[in-house]
């Protein structure tokens, strides 16, 4: 990220702590109602709720608000026709997520109780669809992506901040591990749920490392691969399947009359999933670029 553009995105982030300041009390019902509806009109498409106590993040007791007013807002947002996810951590925030009726669970709960069970048969039987983003608990739990950052596919793309970034990792929840993440997965792919592929990249800091953007999509679906999925199934969960989910039906197939939203590799990722990265070719609505 250069200067100008960090400079931009601290603006922006100064913007909206401004802008929260004077807005809706979202802690009521009536003021997630009020909340929901100026963000349709600022042409919002979707929303993500927080509910996050901290714990995995090593901020333990953070406030998060009462489940009332989140289902209030999923409720005004589907009046709305808008759809309404929400950001999960634990097995505990994913219970409450499903209690209040959301479309689908963003991120993965890192842990998994004896009650996982139940849990996955809730978020099936309600067709809530989730997002892992594996790429992102393995850094909670101390992983870097080092390894991915010096493919040599994927180094000669990334500039020093975010091969920094790479090669460093969240770690605020060591206790964990990636066999509970996968085993999550693979239960919930089992069990009918849509999968797709997410990874909450944000910025080039040590502390967000393990993450990149681009890349950190073909790390996904390789962590995908791991927990279980078949390549096809890991494909699908990065195209086909969040267009169905997110309405976003001009895209994600590769058919007559939809965009021409193209890679061409080397190799086969149907059988080798990591040959998604030996990109050649890149069309974007029908225009090459070059890789």
């Amino acid at each position: 990220m250069s200067e100008e553009e960090k400079a931009i995105f601290l603006a922006a982030h100064q913007a909206q702590k401004e802008e929260e300041e004077i807005g809706a009390d979202v802690t009521s019902i009536s003021g997630a109602i009020d909340f929901v509806h100026r963000q349709v009109n600022n042409g919002a498409d979707y929303f993500k709720i927080m509910i996050e106590e901290g714990t995995v993040m090593n901020a333990p007791g953070l406030p998060v608000i009462e489940s009332p007013v989140l289902k209030a807002a999923v409720d005004e947002a589907h009046k709305l026709d808008k759809i309404a996810i929400a950001h999960v951590l634990t097995a505990e925030a994913a219970k409450t997520a499903v209690e209040i009726g959301v479309d689908g669970l963003a991120h993965l709960f890192i842990d998994r109780p004896d009650w996982t069970k139940e849990l996955i048969e809730a978020i099936a039987a309600k067709g809530i669809f989730v997002t892992p983003c594996l790429v992102l608990n393995s850094s909670i739990i101390g992983n870097s992506a080092c390894h991915v950052a010096h493919d040599e596919r994927v180094e000669k793309k990334l500039n020093e901040d975010w091969k920094m970034t790479m090669c460093s990792c969240f770690n605020t929840f060591p206790e964990g591990n990636m066999k509970d993440n996968f085993d999550n997965v693979r239960d919930l792919r089992d069990a009918g749920v849509d999968i797709l592929v997410g990874t909450d990249v944000s910025v080039p800091m040590p502390h967000l490392g393990g993450l990149a953007h681009g890349v950190s999509v073909h790390h996904e679906m390789q962590l995908l691969v791991e927990a279980g999925l078949s390549p096809i199934e890991a494909l699908r969960a990065a195209t086909s399947v969040p267009s169905k989910r997110f309405n976003l039906l001009d895209r994600g197939s590769i058919a007559e009359g939809l965009r021409a939203d193209l890679l061409l590799v080397k190799g086969d990722p149907t059988i080798n999933i990591s040959d998604s990265l030996s990109i050649v070719g890149i069309w974007k609505e029908g225009e090459s670029y070059h890789s």
